[in-house]
């Protein structure tokens, strides 16, 4: 087998790398502004802290319901190249669709719900009516979600990267719009923050299906005869991972506040814990599509890749830098958020720790790009398991030796967690490169193949 690091024949340079990656960095790093846009929406409620628990904690369900709607975009982006694997990847979506649908149903229409919200989230007997109201409209975002990742896979693969960020720019002012209708009529309950976020996504799926059928339509052949995706069964060996690694992930934001809730001082380390991770992941957001240049890009030029790769994957680590060591943090802190001194000097604790999660991120994103590409989605649920054990053997052992840490014990538990994802990642990747090992339907030759058929094509469309 060739050294998958041999450059190919159609090389690619830094601007197409650019001009197909910041589209989808700036589209991810808006997705914080619908959230603004909502929160500040309920906050001009009569009662906002009422209001807004009622909306923040079925969102909180819906972090976890929607999951296996937004892994149907890695999924289309790695095995969809004519329209055949395409019908296949739609009646798998219609599977996940299903599911999704029934599982929120449960939780809107049965006893199970506020079950939920009564024994997990602790809310009150008051607080469950709204937040089912809430959450029988949020079940439908994940839906709309689904259809926006599922035509996502298609614009990526065919470098139309920049119809991500015009899908998120227009479903933001539609939000916005809508934001001030209910501003002007009066906020009375959580399910104004629903309806505002579904027609956000109702919005940018629409933009996506209408850019994806089009494609589809016009540059994707019907049938590509070196590509074997052509049935459903196919689609699943290599989702059916991803959502399980996914299932395994959902532990972790539980146990860390869990764990924070025995420290020496319970609200000070949640609050500075929310602040930090909040700001991190705004950091970590903008380039969590490492692996998506690894799809679209490494079989064609791997040099270029891993060079550009090095170049992004310090840059996280250097703004949350500028944001733990230096005046700027204090500043925004007390400035920009609004927090007291103790909680401003927690915070940054946490964020300095922070820090070294910012350093593994790209690193464990361009691994995972890699086995995507390999078909090796398998090695994502051992990766994801030693990432929950590690977590929680570091959240035990901080708890136990150093309490008074208060929110750093979860950003340093969480960094560790994450590191060791990263190696199990890069051991299983070196040992099959080394033993010759490709997995059978997702051979290099055929990936290289379909990649210098494509890769004029794809520049002159990015």
């Amino acid at each position: 087998m060739r050294d998958e690091s041999e450059l190919q024949p159609n090389g690619v340079t830094f601007r197409q790398l650019l001009a197909f990656f910041l589209p989808l960095g700036i589209a991810a790093s808006l997705v914080t502004i619908s959230h603004v846009i909502i929160n500040s929406t309920l906050a001009r409620s009569v009662q906002p802290e009422l209001i807004i628990a009622s909306y923040a904690l079925p969102m909180s369900i819906l972090a976890i319901t929607e999951r296996p709607a937004v892994l149907l975009r890695q999924t289309c982006s790695a095995l969809v190249r004519d329209r055949i694997s395409f019908r296949a990847m739609q009646i798998v979506s219609l599977y996940v669709f299903g599911a999704v649908l029934a599982i929120g149903a449960l939780i809107s229409y049965t006893p199970i719900g506020p079950w939920i919200f009564t024994h997990l989230f602790g809310a009150k007997p008051d607080m469950i009516d709204p937040m089912v109201d809430v959450y029988r409209i949020l079940m439908f975002v994940s839906i709309f979600s689904g259809i926006r990742c599922l035509y996502h896979g298609v614009i990526i693969f065919n470098m139309r990267t920049k119809w991500l960020t015009i899908g998120m720019v227009i479903r933001l002012v539609g939000m916005y719009a809508l934001s001030l209708y209910y501003i002007h009529t009066g906020v009375k309950s959580g399910t104004v923050g629903a309806i505002i976020f579904l027609t956000g996504m109702m919005i940018e799926a629409a933009v996506s299906f209408w850019e994806g059928r089009a494609l589809l339509k016009r540059d994707i052949p019907e049938k590509k005869p070196e590509h074997e995706i052509e049935k459903p069964g196919q689609v699943f060996k290599f989702y059916k991972p991803l959502l399980y690694s996914s299932v395994i992930a959902v532990i972790i934001g539980p146990a860390i506040n869990a764990f924070l809730g025995k420290t020496t001082d319970i609200q000070l380390s949640i609050a500075a814990f929310a602040i930090a991770a909040s700001l991190t992941n705004l950091v970590t957001s903008f380039f969590s599509y490492i692996h998506q240049i690894v799809l679209n890009f490494y079989r064609k030029d791997a040099r270029t890749v891993v060079r550009f790769a090095a170049m992004l994957a310090f840059i996280p680590a250097l703004l949350l830098s500028l944001l733990s060591f230096t005046e700027l943090g204090p500043w925004f802190m007390s400035s920009v958020i609004g927090v007291n001194e103790a909680l401003m000097q927690a915070s940054l604790q946490t964020l300095r720790v922070f820090v070294l999660l910012t350093l593994i991120f790209p690193c464990l994103d361009f691994g995972n790009g890699l086995l995507m590409l390999r078909g090796q989605t398998k090695a994502m649920v051992w990766s994801q398991a030693a990432n929950v054990c590690t977590t929680l053997g570091a959240l035990v052992v901080c708890i136990w030796l150093a309490p008074g840490w208060n929110g750093a014990i979860g950003a340093l538990a969480q960094s560790l967690g994450l590191l060791a994802e990263t190696a199990v990642v890069w051991f299983i990747i070196r040992e099959t490169s080394r033993s010759g090992l490709e997995p059978s339907g997702f051979s290099l030759q055929r990936q290289q193949a379909r990649s210098g058929e494509n890769s004029q094509e794809s520049s002159d469309q990015s």
